[in-house]
């Protein structure tokens, strides 16, 4: 004979789970997770593998620079530059950033913007300063580990601030920046077949006066913002001056980023001078009033 309960199903029987009955929110939130897991890990992994990537272009820069191929070695740079420019942003966009993603995009950056570039200028022109006699072989060489070691302590210096410096400025020439508008000139100079030997000491004072604007005070732009709002972040008159340089990177692609570059290393020096003269002005009139 059935129980009551059975018969007229009174009371739900507790070794079954009641269909109409929502969830526990403890196993709602085991599934979910089961379920955001795999895309968490993935969106963590992306960044990573963007810097890996940039990381090997930077490789292969130098492999290209040792063998001579000097505009596949400006290629690569460049390329790295871009990748580096991209896994930054996908891990904001993800909110998968991480103190070991900030290390290592700092030791590939090491790798593609500070080894690289340094081998690939002393391999295609300051090797020829031996020519000059053994002081003009150890002042190439020497020269060119001094922009390596600049844009070391470049990079350990923005990881220490970080925290705390304001976004909207880099203090110092980005590594990134540097390596771009030292390669830039070697590409601009083998497109309009000008040889590295005629420009040996002019390259040298540009790999010496890029390394020491790196790990100098002046202030450049970050293009990061800085707590704007994304309208005023991106105006309209950025995106119409980025479609002109996509124009004329298609027209001539080492003119354009050599321009680019000598450019934004000059900017540096006008936004450090102005940004003094504004703090005198200001000193001027307080001390007036």
């Amino acid at each position: 004979m059935q129980s009551l309960r059975s018969r007229f199903r009174i009371w739900p029987d507790p070794t079954q789970a009641d269909p109409g009955r929502p969830k526990d929110s403890t196993v709602l939130n085991d599934e979910e997770s089961k379920q955001k897991r795999p895309l968490a890990r993935g969106a963590y992994l992306l960044p990573n593998a963007l810097t890996t990537a940039a990381l090997l272009a930077g490789f292969y820069a130098i492999i290209a620079a040792v063998q001579g191929e000097t505009v596949s070695a400006c290629v690569a740079i460049v390329v790295a530059g871009l990748l580096d420019g991209i896994d930054g942003r996908v891990a904001r966009m993800t909110g998968t950033q991480s103190e070991f993603g900030v290390q290592y995009d700092s030791l590939s950056d090491m790798v593609s913007f500070g080894i690289a570039p340094a081998i690939l200028v002393w391999s295609w022109s300051l090797s020829s300063l031996e020519l000059a006699g053994p002081i003009g072989q150890k002042i190439g060489w020497l020269s060119a580990f001094f922009y390596a070691a600049c844009g070391a302590l470049r990079l350990a210096r923005f990881n220490t601030q970080a925290g705390v410096a304001d976004k909207r400025f880099f203090q110092g020439l980005a590594s990134p920046a540097a390596a771009g508008t030292l390669v830039s000139t070697i590409w601009f100079c083998e497109s309009r077949g000008i040889g590295p030997d005629s420009v040996a000491w002019p390259m040298l004072v540009l790999t010496v006066l890029l390394g020491a604007m790196m790990v100098s005070r002046l202030r450049y732009f970050s293009f990061k913002g800085g707590g704007a709002s994304e309208r005023e972040r991106v105006p309209i008159a950025w995106i119409f001056v980025l479609l002109v340089v996509i124009v004329l990177l298609a027209i001539d692609l080492p003119a354009v980023l050599f321009t680019i570059g000598v450019l934004y290393v000059s900017s540096g020096l006008v936004l450090t001078l102005r940004g003094r003269a504004q703090r005198r002005r200001s000193r001027r009139r307080d001390g007036s009033g």
